[in-house]
């Protein structure tokens, strides 16, 4: 079958980004035509795009992916439904999640670096970008192999009111951990108490963290699950114990070129013998379903909650990526086209 579509709206790259907030001149906003599809391939109506710190990194440079070139499809994980297809495993009608881009339309073929996955039924496109998604499954293995909390450990999460924190922080609690939460403001601090039910928060725009730190951690912090780097993860390592375990998920404070981003206290790590490794959740792809089988399990018996910020158009697109880095959303941040 041919599906009759309209023209494809789509963001590209025009220019990288700067140091500094990203800017609407990064990106051109146009109309093309959709392609015919080949043997093998499908198309993906996109109904939510998913928005990650890392996303600036692709627009930057080469990561753990290329760089995306200019001029192409602004990268990103996205939600949507099979429109039509000439591959037999992704039938029309099949809703699904993959690097489909900020774009109306996708072409697919199950073979992407990001390779595609089918959205089981009982499962909200919301759910299967944040809990079940990437930024869940990296607060998981980030949290069981790396930081690996157990009962009666003091772990701190920063980015704590996150898409990734929000459920590391929630782990840790699961696994008996005593957990303090990093975030920024009285909105976020409350939902991290009262909704994910740790046992402290520190709102760093409010309070000064090394002294919340030294109150609350008095022997010291077994595990550490960071997510934004500089001067959080600096005054982290002054209160480490001995043989602490620190999970490098990300580093947003340096993600915009922020002077105040260095990292001075590393010694610590030789004095705590303590060890601190950074992570990529692809590494991890063949144990993807291990990861969702323990979330959908605390889920389902009340242990675990997730928080979804919806945005709305497409053509909101740029501001809605601007939001994650000036700390505006609450848990997972997605756009619904």
């Amino acid at each position: 079958m041919t599906y009759e579509a309209p023209v494809n709206r789509q963001w590209t790259l025009k220019q990288r980004p700067n140091p500094g907030p990203i800017s609407d001149s990064c990106f051109e906003f146009k109309d093309v035509p959709l392609p015919s599809l080949k043997e093998g391939e499908f198309l993906v109506r996109n109904r939510f795009l998913s928005f990650d710190p890392t996303q600036r990194g692709w627009m930057e440079r080469d990561t753990y992916l290329p760089a995306i070139p200019l001029g192409g499809v602004v990268r990103a994980l996205a939600s949507g439904m099979v429109v039509d297809s000439r591959n037999a495993h992704y039938k029309v009608g099949t809703r699904v999640t993959g690097l489909f881009g900020w774009q109306e339309y996708a072409v697919g073929n199950g073979n992407e670096a990001f390779r595609t996955l089918i959205i089981p039924e009982a499962v909200s496109d919301e759910a299967a970008l944040s809990v079940f998604g990437m930024t869940g499954l990296t607060a998981f293995f980030g949290m069981e192999d790396i930081a690996k909390p157990k009962e009666g450990d003091t772990v701190v999460v920063s980015g704590a009111a996150g898409a990734t924190g929000s459920i590391a922080a929630q782990i840790a609690r699961i696994k008996g951990a005593i957990v303090i939460g990093i975030a920024g403001g009285e909105n976020k601090c409350s939902w991290l108490l009262e909704k994910a039910k740790i046992h402290h928060a520190i709102d760093y725009k409010n309070e000064n963290v090394a002294k919340r730190l030294r109150e609350l951690a008095p022997k010291g912090v077994n595990a550490f699950f960071d997510n934004v780097g500089g001067k959080i993860l600096d005054e982290v390592l002054l209160r480490l114990s001995l043989k602490a375990r620190i999970a490098l998920c990300g580093g947003i404070q340096g993600y915009s070129g922020d002077a105040d981003a260095s990292i001075r206290n590393y010694m610590s790590l030789v004095i705590t013998r303590s060890k601190m490794e950074g992570f990529l959740i692809s590494d991890y792809a063949p144990r993807f379903q291990e990861g969702v089988t323990a979330l959908a399990k605390w889920l389902s018996e009340g242990r675990l909650c997730f928080e979804v910020d919806v945005q709305k158009g497409i053509e909101n697109a740029p501001e809605t990526l601007r939001r994650i880095f000036e700390g505006k959303n609450l848990g997972k941040q997605v756009l619904a086209i």
